[in-house]
């Protein structure tokens, strides 16, 4: 579990990398949300 939390690089071949990053948290997801309405919605 500790492993998804950090950055992490790993070289597949030929200039190719998977990347993990953590997962941003729900209240920071909700604060955006409610911040930022979704584009194409009516006023």
């Amino acid at each position: 579990m500790a492993e998804d939390k950090l950055y992490q690089a790993e070289y597949v071949g030929s200039g190719t990398f998977k990347i993990s990053k953590p997962k941003r948290k729900k209240n920071k997801v909700r604060q955006s949300e409610l911040r930022n309405p979704r584009r194409g919605s009516r006023k």
